[in-house]
């Protein structure tokens, strides 16, 4: 998205270089015609040059009401004082134009900016729990846990929460049949899919190495087995085609872990958590204890 302040900002400057580019014309045009370059032309010259930076600089309001000004007075002058001339009569039009424009480019621009540093206040603020983000998703997942597990830890009567991995087996084998761009394509099914089988409420998290973890609160851990299973299937049954054009044989292995107040200290360090986790899919098992 940072590429349309991008391409604004660079039209404006396009238009501000095309502005001097117009003024020196016409100013060498008089020159040539009229042999001549009188003081009060090389005033305006600066006034035209000056109508960019106040453009720049002065609130959009004041410069609708300060061009006005100057079209009233230039038409007086230019009606009792002024020499006609090629010159004299484009200042009426360059130099508000100069106002304008440089005006409308300063809030174009002013937009931008606070358009880019709103976005990049809440990539800051926002954690990135999903697939396109791999690299901070563990720091998610461990600040998820650490607030689920203080909920569950203090109203363990009423709240607790299981935590569900799925894994690819045999994943080099995987990701030799893929290649490196398909992999990444199975990788965002498998991500859309379990979506899917999970709650509004769930949390989904991609930790590499094909690993996938939900998190589910207030979720019944007697059918956790079931949950798990109904999600490895739908992994497992995607349609998904290799570069050689076969249908990928895709093995999932699901392990979970149910909360258990007598062990939350233990949630507060994410690689043992992911280990117990990893430790369970080996033999597809829900367990108690990390």
């Amino acid at each position: 998205m940072s590429r349309i302040p991008t391409h604004r900002m660079a039209w404006g400057y396009y238009i501000l270089i095309f502005l001097a580019i117009v003024q020196q014309f016409f100013i060498y045009l008089n020159v040539y015609m009229e042999q001549s370059y009188t003081g009060t032309e090389f005033i305006l010259s600066a006034a035209a040059l000056a109508a960019l930076v106040i453009g720049l600089l002065i609130p959009l309001g004041f410069t609708v009401v300060g061009v006005f000004v100057f079209l009233v007075s230039y038409f007086v002058w230019l009606a009792t004082y002024a020499q006609m001339n090629v010159l004299a009569f484009a200042w009426i039009l360059l130099i508000p134009a100069n106002v304008v424009f440089a005006a409308v480019i300063k809030s174009t621009l002013i937009r931008s900016k606070i358009m880019m540093d709103r976005l990049q206040e809440l990539q800051q603020r926002d954690p990135q729990i999903d697939l396109d983000t791999t690299l901070s998703n563990k720091e998610a997942l461990a600040e998820i846990v650490i607030k689920q597990s203080n909920l569950a830890k203090r109203y363990s009567d009423t709240y607790g929460f299981c935590m569900a991995m799925f894994k690819i087996d045999f994943l080099p084998l995987v990701q030799e049949s893929l290649g490196s761009e398909r992999y990444a394509q199975l990788l965002l099914e498998l991500s859309r899919t379990i979506q899917q089988q999970i709650r509004y409420e769930d949390y989904k998290f991609f930790i590499d190495k094909g690993r996938f973890i939900i998190l589910c609160p207030m979720a019944n851990h007697e059918f956790l087995q079931a949950l798990t299973d109904r999600i490895k299937q739908a992994l497992m049954d995607i349609h998904f085609l290799d570069k050689k054009g076969q249908p990928l044989k895709l093995v999932i292995r699901a392990g979970a872990v149910v909360f258990q107040k007598e062990q939350f200290s233990k949630y507060a360090d994410i690689e043992a958590v992911i280990a117990a986790l990893e430790r369970h899919t080996e033999t597809d098992l829900i367990g108690e204890y990390i």
